[in-house]
């Protein structure tokens, strides 16, 4: 969808083929999906099929199109991706895909482990963005990283569909990304610094690339390093074995050694029974899984190796995820439109239009007498999941009323998600409300009559679920609603791909 869709007789067109998608019962969008990691980058193409439920569009049939190879991520120095071999990289797929850039109609692009904190990361998004003018562009931090993960690799769907606990463990090049689920949701997550190219070597064997956990690695193996030295198949198993040590010690959770803590990116996982279910995803599944025997020149195939030998004689079934490597790529970008009623809130009108506005959904109790402390630390939790707490735009917060609307229940509801969004609000950013009942104008004339927020966008009867993205077009002159854009980040539901293993 272009970013620039025309609003005539209060209906969404997409500007660049000149169709109304309130005429149309059924429409048809072609996606991509881009994932740059600190190991590998890829693409898949997609055909995403919507048909209209009420005023809203859902996805009934997603085709995959074409997945690209597997592309090393190239880096031109130290501390840069190289942008050039990156992008030739992508239009080498768009040929084989047989598919060209304005042929699009959305897609997202992600960032990835340490390609995030490369110099110039935020800029390749921009890029790629600019291109197109049709991404979503995410730069994954940890936690959204841990999270895309887990619903990537089906684990939250699976821990729904027998109302079990799966632990998904998703190794990637820089980073290992641990997620907790039990029945449908995330419980808990953790990242920590194991993956497979924090040291990686050339055809000879001499290493090319050590990040700094690998020094650390190294060192507790009692191996030297050095950049282009080498490194022999013995020493390098050494390495794996005790990063393996050192991760299964982390899915275990709870007390654990010093130097473990240490490398955690987030909180480690609390002590706790076992899962029932372990799947692992990221590239080093690849190897787990015995899908890919290429070698990436690094210590993927031995971490594998090390691992399943470590979880050989753990209590929980190992199954297969429903996406592997892919877990964390955006194989689409989908498309919805809803249109919010005339009780919505806008001061002042020049707010809007807004565009690619990222959604939280806290886990809010509207209990009897609704607690502004208890809401904003639910708010602060939900940005620090997705990594928005610093975040440079705005946030938009969806929520679901429930029960009587006094004065004292809008009250400590409306100050607790000023206080819980406070850092986003400081920085001159709207306050973004959506809510799905018929209450959205009541409190956001609250929020700035009593709450003291001078920029408040409240609009209702829109259904948003977090990793929404939304535009809110300008107020329709002829009925006071606002058309609404909703692109939802597509996971695999829960199908029958889910074969267990035997132990080994």
């Amino acid at each position: 969808m272009a970013d620039d869709e025309e609003q005539q007789g209060g209906r969404i067109f997409f500007s660049n083929i000149g169709r109304s998608m309130e005429l149309e019962d059924e429409i048809v969008l072609t996606s991509v999906g881009i994932d740059i990691g600190s190991s590998t980058s890829h693409l898949a193409f997609s055909r995403i099929v919507l048909e209209r439920l009420d005023t809203r569009y859902m996805v009934v049939e997603r085709t995959l199109l074409h997945q690209s190879d597997v592309l090393l991520t190239p880096y031109s120095g130290d501390n840069e991706i190289d942008a050039e071999a990156l992008g030739a990289f992508i239009a080498q797929q768009y040929a084989a895909a047989n598919l060209k850039p304005e042929a699009i109609d959305t897609g997202a692009l992600i960032l990835t482990g340490v390609a995030v904190r490369r110099k110039n990361a935020r800029a390749i998004g921009d890029i790629f963005s600019a291109q197109t003018g049709k991404f979503v562009v995410v730069s994954a931090g940890d936690g959204l990283e841990t999270t895309l993960a887990a619903f990537g690799s089906g684990a939250v769907a699976r821990s729904a569909k027998d109302d079990i606990r799966v632990l998904n463990v998703d190794i990637g090049g820089g980073t290992s990304k641990l997620a907790l689920c039990e029945s449908g949701t995330i419980r808990h997550i953790s990242a920590i610094d194991i993956g497979a190219r924090i040291i990686a070597f050339d055809e000879s064997r001499r290493i090319t690339r050590i990040e700094e956990a690998g020094h650390h690695f190294a060192g507790r193996a009692g191996v030297p390093i050095a950049f282009g030295e080498p490194l022999s198949e013995t020493d390098a198993r050494k390495i794996a074995e005790i990063m393996i040590d050192c991760l299964f010690e982390a899915m275990q959770g709870g007390k654990m050694l010093p130097q473990t803590v240490a490398l955690h990116r987030l909180p480690p996982l609390p002590n706790g029974s076992p899962p029932d279910i372990v799947t692992i995803s990221g590239g080093v599944s690849e190897f787990f899984y015995a899908k890919d025997e290429q070698s990436f020149s690094d210590l993927g195939p031995l971490l594998a190796v090390a691992l399943r030998e470590k979880l050989a004689g753990w209590p929980p079934a190992l199954e297969v995820p429903q996406q592997g490597i892919r877990a964390t790529v955006v194989g689409a970008s989908q498309y919805t439109v809803q249109v919010s009623g005339s009780t919505i809130f806008v001061e002042p009108l020049g707010l809007l239009p807004v565009r690619n506005v990222p959604v939280i959904k806290p886990q809010i109790v509207f209990s009897e007498d609704i607690d502004a402390e208890a809401v904003a630390a639910t708010v602060r939790d939900a940005l620090s999941r997705l990594d928005l707490a610093n975040a440079e735009s705005p946030v938009g917060l969806c929520y679901e009323w429930e029960g009587s609307a006094s004065y004292g229940r809008l009250d400590g509801f409306c100050r607790g998600i000023a206080e819980g969004l406070s850092p986003i609000l400081a920085k001159g950013h709207p306050l973004i409300l959506v809510g799905e009942g018929d209450i959205g104008g009541l409190i956001g004339m609250h929020c700035q009559q009593d709450t003291g927020v001078a920029k408040v966008i409240s609009i209702d009867g829109i259904k948003l679920d977090e990793f929404d993205f939304i535009d809110i077009g300008a107020i329709l002159e002829t009925s006071g609603a606002v058309p609404v854009v909703i692109k939802s980040l597509v996971f695999p539901s829960l199908g029958l791909g889910h074969e267990a293993l035997e132990k080994q």
